[in-house]
């Protein structure tokens, strides 16, 4: 005889996507039909296995009073302090054996139970469903101890008919989530395996005549100005725009002279669907998506995408976000001149949408699907080309399009990401452009372009991009017709990316090339009391990726990374470029829709770093693609001599959703006249008493010719020679990239460990001259190297001259001077900030002056690297000391070593130290993006060649 306790678990590894479901809808946050939340606390109980507890807890009245208690939505693992088990992070690889559809025995379970009554005045009848807006990996659904169902499909919405079950009060609703099933197979994202019920639970009752579905359809035609609305209905209804004066029936199309929705130009009509039984809110956005000429086209015109990947994160609740911690998400993407978002890899939480719409951003929106871990046995068994799984491919495909369809910034449905090729990925293409054809389909993975409107790619370099601009890249005929965009690049993991503005200049440059999106917009650091923030190794993983889930351009906590204001940089909406000397500055519209009349400009001339004048710029409102030249003020005669440059900004003129008036957009600086390099005359002789000489302000040793004090600051480390940087994720590089990988091939040649000898030290009569060879150890290699000091009795200069010996086949990590100080915090500088700058990252850095400490200076990657390098440095003042540069330089202080900081794993295993490091650096190695993408452009390598380079040291004004 059956027990109706028994545990079933023969749906964890069934690969249809479930049982008792309804099927999928349009998702609306609020009606007039009741609705009730059922997220808050839930009783828990974790069990090892699929099937080692029965299912009589979802029985009414069985115990759950001495249950644990978690937070719905949530992730159990990242609740009770690890009782309940650990994150595990994998890229490509699955945590558990590929041998599909089967899942380890060991299979953490969640048995969730929500006791809940009715509120009074819920409506009677026999019409409600409960949905599950996000459960990982796979549900099996009671109430009141009747079995719902199960399903599966992470990040989807599922809702089972509930109605003839609930009870006015004493409602038992029990959920068993399991970590791993059949569904883990489709959803290999690199991101945090972290099960759990981590979206919204809601119990929605439907009315009679109630809308259960309706699909909004809002074109405009850029010709007319009009547009044309109809609004399909399961039932019939009227829909009505009181600002368009449109009242219609349902399915009845009607055309209305209307302000379109653009990214730029977000316009969303407020409406109504009234149907016999319940009134749905509408926001309307009338806008059209076309492939035309070769382009994605919407409203008429081309669009070029300033994107970015975002997987949902949040550093303590994971993917459990709320609607305030969304809306943070959007408006630094609006603020910092993001257009576009390609929600990877995942449909994310529907209000992200609404947001979308209201703010304006374009959206990929992407399937929950995601196959990499099959790469590692070439494809084989892979489930997008096997029949078996297309029915949960398809569910899947269905669940996005039909939750999402009605909102106007979804520009393009995405099947999936990272799952090869295949008849199932073809076949959802096929039914996403029979149920809307109205959007376009993207898919990277189909190099062929079969199943997709465009050519997309994932770190392609800028010698591919560029060929593929012009049309030179060969491939299928049907690809040749596409345009193209980078779904992946810019690998934000760490210091960078490098190489931004390198790539947007193509963008801007070809036609075709329709813009990319960064990898990702937030480090997934998770918490941690110990470590203050944890990635991948960090909680006993047997299989891990390190640190490669922290590649965002946002910190963990949601502060802008350097990576994001260089991107706010070279994402501007507006290009702003000088021709001083002839009093000109060229705009130009960077825009696809917007004229430049929503913005105002000021200009601002400096001196040495200082604003000694400044007004307002007057610039026509110039349409999209246009540019003009407009004279700027001239300099004041007589005025204050030394370096001076202008810099004209564009601010907003009023205050809009996302950003108050005044708030920059963009920016640009022009020089006008030239630095005046000082030197320091060689007019004091070196004078030797015993064991020290003395130069100027100067003592050194005189046997080493180490500098011991300027002053009457010493200088507990001597300025000497340094070429090794803690290398960032970047120099890293990754396992499977054929090409150069900096640190590995530095660390061969003995980078990291150079060693200095000392050949001679001569005082003579003008100059003190200290001649060493810097070389790697088992190396014959090695770095001539003289450092010639003199005084004018006030300033004490340094010319360090370098000549590489051998054949250097790499590039250096840095050439320049290290030098310690026995205290410094405050720090003054004239050149490049507020943030900090490499070679091929410098747009964001603007020259003034700047003030910070030595301790501001730091940029706290979540992984310790190489940072904090301020750009085109005149000057710098800290620790008693004014150094300045001939030619500029780049400077960074720090209160631990260069190679303290190589070897941290986190930022708590650094520990301030009794010196400030201090390195003027010539020349630095730029950053690049190969992390996963490509390494520094030739011109941003720092080539091993003869050098030579000067700083003044001075006592601090």
């Amino acid at each position: 005889m059956h027990d109706p306790t028994a545990a079933r678990a023969d749906y964890v590894e069934d690969v249809l996507p479930g049982r008792g479901v309804l099927p999928p809808r349009s998702w609306y946050a609020s009606s007039d039909a009741a609705s009730l939340s059922l997220n808050g606390s839930w009783r828990f109980r974790l069990s090892p296995t699929a099937d080692s507890q029965d299912v009589s807890f979802a029985q009414p009245g069985h115990p759950v009073d001495d249950w644990a208690e978690v937070t719905v939505p949530g992730h159990w693992v990242l609740q009770g302090d690890g009782a309940f088990g650990s994150p595990i992070y994998t890229n490509v690889l699955y945590p558990f054996p590929v041998d599909p559809p089967h899942v380890p025995t060991e299979n953490p379970t969640g048995d969730h139970v929500r006791h809940f009554d009715l509120p009074h005045d819920w409506p009677a009848g026999d019409g409600a469903v409960v949905r599950f807006d996000g459960v990982e990996s796979c549900a099996r659904v009671w109430l009141n101890g009747s079995d719902l169902g199960e399903f599966k499909g992470s990040r989807l919405p599922h809702e089972f008919a509930v109605g003839e079950l609930l009870k006015p009060a004493g409602n038992v609703l029990a959920v068993r989530v399991h970590q791993w099933s059949a569904g883990s197979y489709l959803e290999d994202q690199d991101q945090w395996w972290l099960p759990g019920i981590f979206r919204d639970v809601t119990l929605l009752h439907r009315p009679a005549g109630g809308a259960g579905d309706f699909f909004v359809h809002a074109s405009y035609d850029h010709r007319t100005g009009e547009g044309t609305l109809r609004v399909d209905c399961n039932v019939e209804g009227q829909v009505r725009i009181p600002a368009l004066r449109i009242d219609v029936p349902t399915g009845e199309p009607v055309t209305v002279g209307v302000e379109p929705w653009t990214a730029e130009t977000p316009r969303l009509y407020e409406g109504t669907l009234v149907t016999e039984g319940e009134q749905v809110p509408l926001r309307i956005g009338f806008r059209t998506v076309v492939l035309e000429d070769g382009l994605i086209k919407v409203n008429g015109r081309a669009v070029l995408f300033k994107g970015v990947n975002r997987h949902e994160w949040h550093p303590e609740r994971g993917r459990a976000l709320d609607v305030d911690t969304m809306r943070e998400d959007v408006l630094l993407m609006k603020r910092h001149n993001v257009n576009a978002v390609r929600t990877s890899h995942y449909p994310p939480h529907p209000k992200f949408l609404d947001l979308c719409d209201e703010y304006g951003l374009w959206v990929i929106d992407e399937c929950d699907l995601e196959t990499h871990g099959f790469g590692e046995q070439g494809w084989r068994d892979n489930p997008v080309d096997d029949d078996r799984w297309t029915p949960a491919l398809l569910d899947r495909a269905a669940r996005m399009v039909e939750r999402d369809k009605n909102h106007p910034s979804i520009v393009l449905w995405s099947l999936g990401n990272e799952s090869g090729v295949g008849r199932g990925l073809m076949a959802m293409a096929a039914w996403i452009r029979a149920r809307d054809p109205e959007r376009l389909v993207h898919y990277e993975g189909d190099r062929a372009c079969r199943a997709t409107d465009v050519y997309s790619r994932m770190y392609a370099s800028h010698a591919e991009v560029e060929q593929i601009g012009r049309e030179l890249d060969g491939g299928p005929r049907r690809r040749r017709a596409l345009p193209f965009i980078q779904c992946e690049y810019g690998h934000a993991m760490g210091n960078g990316p490098g190489g931004l503005a390198d790539y947007q200049k193509l963008f801007e440059k070809h036609e075709r090339l329709q813009g990319g999106f960064v990898w990702e917009w937030i480090d997934h650091g998770v918490r941690h009391a110990g470590l203050g923030v944890a990635y991948g190794g960090d909680f006993g993983e047997e299989l891990h990726d390190g640190n490669f889930v922290c590649d965002g351009l946002l910190f963990p906590d949601r502060t802008p990374s350097p990576g994001l204001s260089e991107c706010k940089k070279v994402l501007e909406p507006v290009g702003i470029e000088g021709d001083v000397p002839n009093g000109i500055v060229r705009v130009t519209n960077k825009q696809d829709f917007s004229d430049l009349s929503a913005l105002a400009f000021e200009w601002s001339r400096q001196t040495d770093g200082k604003s000694i004048a400044s007004g307002t710029l007057v610039v026509p409102a110039l349409a999209p693609g246009e540019s003009a030249e407009v004279r700027l003020p001239d300099p004041a005669a007589g005025g204050r001599r030394g370096e001076t440059s202008y810099t004209v900004r564009a601010v907003l003129g009023s205050d809009t959703a996302w950003a108050p008036k005044g708030y920059e957009v963009a920016w640009g600086q022009m020089a006008v006249t030239p630095r005046v390099v000082p030197k320091a005359a060689e007019a004091v002789h070196p004078v030797v008493d015993g064991r020290a000489i003395t130069l100027g302000p100067a003592v050194f040793d005189a046997r080493t010719g180490s500098l011991l004090s300027i002053g009457a600051v010493d200088i507990p480390a001597a300025p000497r020679l340094d070429v090794w940087r803690a290398t960032t994720d970047n120099d890293e590089g990754t396992e499977w990239q054929t090409g150069i990988q900096y640190s590995g091939q530095w660390r061969a040649l003995g980078l990291h460990r150079m060693r200095h000898r000392r050949i001679s030290v001569e005082a003579g009569d003008h100059a003190l001259t200290v001649r060493t060879r810097v070389a790697p150890a088992a190396r014959e290699v090695g770095l001539d190297t003289v450092y010639r000091w003199t005084s004018d009795g006030q300033r004490l200069l340094l010319t360090v001259s370098v000549t590489p010996e051998g054949d250097w086949a790499v590039p250096l990590p840095r050439l320049g001077v290290r030098l310690g100080l026995p205290q410094a915090d405050a720090v003054e500088w004239f050149g490049g900030g507020p943030g900090e700058a490499y070679p091929d990252t410098t747009s964001a850095s603007r020259v003034s002056r700047w003030r910070s400490t030595v301790d501001g200076l730091q940029t706290p990657y979540v992984r310790p690297q190489e940072n904090g390098a301020r750009a085109d440095v005149r000057w710098v003042e800290l620790g008693g000391l004014r150094i300045e540069g001939d030619p500029a330089f780049w400077f960074t202080a720090r209160r631990w070593s260069t190679e303290q900081l190589d070897v941290a794993r986190h930022r708590t295993d650094l520990a301030p130290g009794e010196t400030v490091w201090v390195n003027l650096d010539h020349r630095q190695h730029g950053i690049g993006s190969q992390s996963c993408g490509p390494g520094p452009l030739p011109q941003y390598c720092l080539k091993a060649e003869p050098a030579r380079f000067s700083f003044v040291f001075r006592a601090a004004e």
